[in-house]
């Protein structure tokens, strides 16, 4: 039987996992404070993603060491620490700084928290369950452009976003600190480095672990991309194309929420061929289209196709090698390292062809990858 009061806690820490989907709108805010370049802008979600190739791998090691709760709580820490620099001194310097920060307590809190769910879920749920948790992820990344736009206007800057995910998370920790969760012992002898990168050698493993590689390239680019479509297009300023983020994160709320209930009653493949297949069929769509009301539904329906790909992915990694449950996190979640690559990529493409189609070509190409993934032939 499952206990909410364990749940919920675990499931909160999906909130402060969403904080790293701000930097989509925080590139704008930087670019125009520190009249940026698209190439070096394109560089800001580098500073939160890049870790996540570093970091997971020796993350999910040193988990199989000191535990998952306290591998969150580590997480909680550091982001806590990160999102106080920029706040007490603003500047290009010190944002990046709070970025990295953000990264590396992100890196290490997806490798933790999604192993973590499963010391509270049934086994048998776990696809919808994940999902679950993507679905507070979502309701974070939506809220972050209106919590950025709330400091700007209201507050006067919006570097006080900082101190107000500093609160959130102070809260996550101290939840977290207060509920007791019973973890599953590893079975088998503790990972290492070497036997963790080993299973990439699985091409099962490798081609989910390119499969989360491009679903968040796909999630960090569209939100990253959405504001300056609008800005270029329409000409924008950056406080109101900062809804196109919102748009997207809200579709994608929605869509994860369905995607809930649809994944506990269907096929996972099934739902992997059907919604990427709309997906890209929006992402075509958005190319020509310059109209307001157009692209925003666009916009929205990549979020809204896209919002539960990632947990598919992952749940299949884990139900191949349960008894590496641990590595397994670790090397997906290192895939997440994609949100670091594709925006640079997107940048200096953009900056090549003059026009943020160069953005959307990326992007594009990403969502043809999860396509071949999701309709090749199974052994």
């Amino acid at each position: 039987m499952t206990s909410k009061s364990k749940v919920l806690p675990v499931l909160y820490g999906f909130f402060v996992m969403g904080f790293c989907d701000v930097v989509g709108i925080a590139t704008s805010y930087a670019k125009a404070d520190f009249s940026l370049s698209e190439t070096v802008a394109g560089l800001i979600p580098s500073m939160v993603f890049i870790w996540f190739f570093l970091l997971s791998v020796p993350a999910a090691v040193l988990m199989d060491r000191l535990g998952r709760k306290k591998m969150v709580q580590i997480s909680n820490l550091i982001t806590f620490a990160g999102m106080l620099v920029p706040f007490f001194h603003y500047n290009f310097a010190t944002c990046m700084i709070g970025f990295v920060f953000l990264g590396i307590g992100n890196t290490i809190l997806q490798v933790s928290l999604n192993p973590l769910l499963t010391n509270v879920v049934k086994g048998d749920a776990l696809t919808s369950s994940l999902t679950a948790g993507q679905v507070v992820k979502a309701v974070s990344s939506f809220c972050g452009p209106f919590i950025a736009a709330f400091a700007a206007s209201t507050l006067g800057n919006w570097k006080y976003i900082f101190p107000i995910f500093a609160a959130f998370t102070l809260i996550a920790g101290i939840w977290l600190m207060l509920t007791h969760i019973d973890e599953q012992e590893a079975s088998g002898k503790q990972s290492s480095f070497a036997s963790v990168t080993s299973l990439l050698g699985d091409g099962k493993i490798l081609m989910l672990f390119m499969g989360i590689f491009c679903i968040v390239g796909v999630d960090v680019g569209i939100n990253t991309v959405a504001p300056k479509l609008f800005i270029e297009r329409l000409g924008w300023a950056v406080e109101t194309a900062g809804l196109a983020s919102s748009v997207y994160f809200i579709c994608r709320t929605a869509g994860a929420l369905l995607g809930t209930a649809l994944l506990a009653r269907m096929k996972d493949e099934t739902y992997f061929k059907v919604n990427i297949a709309a997906a890209i069929a929006a992402l075509a769509a958005l190319f020509p289209v310059c109209g307001k009301t157009g692209m925003f539904i666009l916009i929205g329906a990549v979020g809204f196709f896209c919002s539960s790909i990632f947990s598919v992915i992952f749940s299949k990694a884990l139900q191949a090698r349960p008894d590496q449950a641990n590595g397994i996190s670790g090397l997906m979640i290192m895939g997440v390292c994609g949100g670091a690559v594709i925006p640079p990529l997107m940048g200096v493409l953009t900056d090549t062809i003059g026009t943020q189609a160069g953005s959307l070509i990326v992007i594009t190409a990403c969502a043809l990858y999860l396509a071949f993934l999701a309709f090749r032939k199974r052994s």
